[in-house]
């Protein structure tokens, strides 16, 4: 169908939910200034083990893409038994382990191992352990681990040791059984120190217009020229000030843009028929040259070079903010809608099934939820304020899978529902040193004004907790908070 469900029941419920839950909370009020923290990778990771040989289980050392490693009773795995991502990852047996013979002079902050079981070996279990003293002794870090899956899982750790530092991972159950270890990431860490960000443009945001976002009645970009979402929205973002409205843009999502533009942020929109890529030098829209990608409501699938661009750049240390939309939202009439569209990315892809622990469901809901996570939750308790609610109109919920990945939270979930891993409508999650945020409506980041001829509505300025839970989510992802 041209239209999602939501253009045919939204002026009902326009009238029924938006005049109630509008006065909830008072009008939103204008965003204060970010805090930044040093959160990059190290150098010479992620490590994927696809250098270096090593055939047999008599320890060794090896050479490496991040520097020399002593594989004990370990060896460079590249059968079909073995997980891995690419040609090849680290397998271990008996009580063997990963040492690196090198120091990380940054520091290591939050450390991820991808990790499962061998062929048919049966489970085993593992941990992290780190060195500030060039390998002289090693202290344990976080949790043993149990590796019972033969596909790739993610497991997270915060070492967050300033100076030089050594990683070791070991094996500890003792069985003949074996695990695979691939795409170890280390982001550095300089002890957590902050600065405020600079007045001028920080971190520059990335939002697609390439994927259908103005399919159909759609409009989720920051600004339409003669019907094409350009790469710089005019006027020209220089000319916002604190009192800019939103209407300064004509896409459905200008707010948004606007207020990172007045927290001193860069947005820039990638056109329709302009390729998404990572580490294409010539490509001056490549990932690789912005801190976060929103992609809102895809209405036209990702290729299989776009997954590895996308995946590779989350990895590697950028954000991505996943909005959907409801099942049966097919703008374009092209056989896919928004979930489905996520869904793929993440299970049909050459980097690494379910990479960030969550799956889009074939539902549509409508309600305004404030079964929210509480606490000191950097999203729903960041520098834009305090979130307490998220209001769906036709939107889909999330199922998380914690064993596909540790990292992953939910943030928002059903009124009805447990805060475990159902029916949640916000969630995060972390891949590599790269973040992810999934919202599963295009609802909220609508602002209610768009490109002529357009019928779009405002969840937006509904209640303050929607700008900032966005808001709040963006500086996560570009690691200001």
């Amino acid at each position: 169908m041209t239209f999602s469900a939501r253009y045919l029941v939204a002026p009902l419920l326009g009238a029924l939910l938006f005049s109630s839950c509008s006065k909830s909370e008072p009008t939103p009020e204008a965003p204060v200034a970010a805090v930044a923290s040093q959160d990059v990778s190290a150098p010479g990771f992620p490590e994927g083990f696809e250098t270096g040989t090593k055939t047999a289980y008599t320890t060794g050392s090896v050479t490496l893409a991040s520097g020399a490693w002593t594989l004990n009773d370990a060896l460079l795995g590249n059968t079909t038994a073995d997980a891995k991502t690419g040609t090849q990852s680290a397998r271990v047996r008996n009580s063997g382990s990963l040492s690196m013979n090198f120091n990380l002079s940054g520091g290591a902050g939050v450390v991820t191992v991808g990790h499962a079981r061998y062929g048919t070996d049966g489970n085993g279990t593992w941990e992290l352990w780190a060195s500030a003293n060039s390998g002289a002794s090693y202290a344990k870090v976080g949790s043993t681990i149990t590796s019972s899956s033969t596909a790739l899982s993610t497991a997270s750790f915060t070492v967050n040791l300033t100076g030089t530092v050594r990683l070791q991972v070991r094996k500890t159950d003792a069985s003949t059984g074996r695990l695979n270890f691939d795409n170890i990431t280390v982001e550095s860490y300089s002890g957590g120190t902050t600065t405020p960000p600079p007045t001028g443009g920080s971190k520059k945001f990335l939002f697609d217009g390439s994927h259908g976002e103005l399919a159909g009645n759609a409009d989720w970009v920051l600004d339409v020229n003669s019907g094409v979402a350009s790469r710089y929205p005019t006027p020209a973002q220089s000319g916002i000030t604190s009192s800019t409205p939103e209407t300064y843009w004509t896409g459905a999502v200008s707010a948004w843009g606007v207020a990172l533009a007045k927290l001193g942020h860069t947005v820039e929109q990638l056109p329709a028929g302009t390729a998404i890529s990572y580490g294409n030098a010539a490509n001056p829209q490549d990932l690789a040259n912005y801190s976060v990608f929103v992609v809102d409501e895809p209405n036209v699938i990702f290729s299989a070079a776009e997954k590895t661009a996308i995946l590779r750049f989350v990895q590697n240390g950028g954000g991505l903010f996943m909005i959907s939309d409801h099942i049966i939202s097919d703008r374009n009439n092209d056989g896919y809608d928004s979930p489905q569209i996520w869904n793929d990315l993440m299970s049909n892809n050459s980097v690494q099934a379910n990479p960030f622990g969550f799956s889009v469901n074939s539902d549509n809901i409508v309600e305004n939820s404030s079964n929210v996570r509480t606490g000191t939750n950097p999203i729903m308790n960041g520098s834009q304020g305090l979130v307490s609610q998220l209001s769906f109109h036709n939107g889909a919920t999330m199922t998380l899978n914690p064993t596909a990945n540790s990292t992953v939270q939910g943030l928002v979930w059903r009124s009805t529902a447990g805060q475990g891993n159902n029916l949640a409508m916000a969630a995060s999650s972390t891949f590599g040193t790269g973040r992810v945020v999934v919202i599963g409506d295009s609802s909220p980041a609508d602002d209610g004004t768009g490109s002529p001829g357009n019928t779009v509505y405002n969840g937006w300025g509904e209640n303050v907790s929607t700008p900032r839970l966005h808001l709040n989510a963006s500086l996560w992802l570009a690691k200001l908070q």
